[in-house]
């Protein structure tokens, strides 16, 4: 997992070194995620985390002494495909990394598979790929890149930390796996229900279903049959507005459901839908969340709160960019392969709150990353 930058608790990154004797004219990078359709809140959300980042690196000097970040905005509308012709765009404007994660483990994965593909055949053009929330355990393990980093605990390792969690919670007795039908969705529900059999054998599985991303507009008929089956607890990996409608649904039937996820506090909305419906508990797992004074995250939340009046969502996703610029100083170079390799080994964080620790969240991996000569 050499490749996971695993953010659990916050310490600043710093790489510090001196900036190049003569001033650059500007690094272009890119974000590629939906930003229409039916998850369009969201990927605006990230985009203006990104776009506020560059804005104050930029603000304050850019990056060897004057270079400056030049931000590439591209709708992926969701789409595997549209996010590869998105890539090729940015690759041909000049962009040399590119955030990205809003868009799903199928668009990230066909991302970092052509980016190892363009980097190999035209090395003067390679591209990095800096994914925020993309979790599908397999971008780092069998499907490893040496061009791809994740900024977010995968898929297992938030799964494994929730069924610590469930175990010690004994009024969780009858749980209802609802999921988006693809990967994520089918592997969120896959982990559930072997991480939670495996400490609780006293839990029963009382249905399972899995529904279209994105299409569902009412979710009562899924709600009855979670009611019908007396479930106490629901585990699923929604998010959007498939989580919002959900969790609406579910006070519209007067159930008292636990919902078990894995990022529902970043999620635009869902907050509110609960607090609204004053019935109902939302158990999440995260590196950060509203309403908790942290000295290096509060600042930077309401700096971003007071520009564009939205709630700051997540931490990872606004030290990405900064992250990049760390490692081009510490490289003292914008050359992609330099700045991958000033990048490899960081660690981040915020001040430890509550600790899961790293041996608890260790799982197997696939991972035979094959590395550029040289490297």
């Amino acid at each position: 997992m050499r490749k996971t930058l695993l953010c659990l608790s916050l310490a600043a990154f710093s790489a510090h070194a001196s900036a190049q004797s003569s001033a650059q004219g500007t690094f272009k990078v890119a974000f590629i995620d939906p930003l229409s359709g039916p998850f369009a809140e969201i990927g605006e959300l990230m985009h203006t985390h990104i776009k506020y980042a560059i804005e104050d690196i930029n603000a304050k000097g850019g990056v060897l002494n004057g270079t400056k970040m030049e931000l590439i905005s591209i709708d992926n509308k969701l789409s595997p495909q549209e996010s590869l012709i998105a890539l090729q765009s940015a690759i041909d404007a000049g962009a040399r990394v590119v955030f990205t994660g809003g868009s799903g483990s199928t668009a990230v994965g066909a991302m970092v598979e052509a980016a190892n593909k363009n980097n190999e055949r035209n090395p003067d053009k390679a591209i990095l790929i800096v994914n925020h929330s993309s979790i599908d355990p397999e971008l780092t393990g069998k499907r490893c890149s040496f061009w791809h980093f994740m900024t977010e605990a995968n898929t297992a390792m938030k799964m494994k930390a929730l069924t610590a969690f469930m175990k010690e919670k004994q009024d969780i007795k009858n749980v209802y796996l609802l999921n988006q039908n693809y990967a994520h969705g089918q592997m969120w529900a896959k982990l559930g229900k072997e991480m939670l059999s495996s400490v609780r054998q006293d839990v029963k599985f009382v249905g399972e279903d899995l529904h279209p991303i994105g299409q569902v507009k009412d979710f009562s008929p899924y709600v009855s049959k979670i009611k019908a089956a007396g479930a106490d607890t629901v585990i699923t990996g929604n998010w959007g507005n498939d989580l919002n409608l959900l969790v609406k649904a579910a006070a519209d039937a007067g159930t008292n459901l636990r919902f078990i996820n894995h990022s529902a506090g970043g999620v635009p909305g869902t907050v509110l839908a609960v607090s609204q419906a004053k019935a109902g508990q939302l158990t999440w797992v995260g590196e950060w969340h509203p309403n908790v004074e942290n000295p290096k995250v509060t600042p930077v939340a309401n700096g971003y709160k007071q520009r564009y009046n939205k709630s700051f969502l997540a931490p990872r996703i606004e030290m990405s960019p900064r992250m990049i610029a760390a490692a081009i100083e510490k490289a003292k170079s914008i050359d992609p392969l330099k700045i991958v390799l000033a990048l490899e080994g960081t660690n981040y964080g915020f001040r430890t709150e509550t600790v899961v620790e790293g041996k608890d969240l260790a799982l197997p991996t696939e991972c035979k990353m094959k590395r550029p000569s040289g490297a």
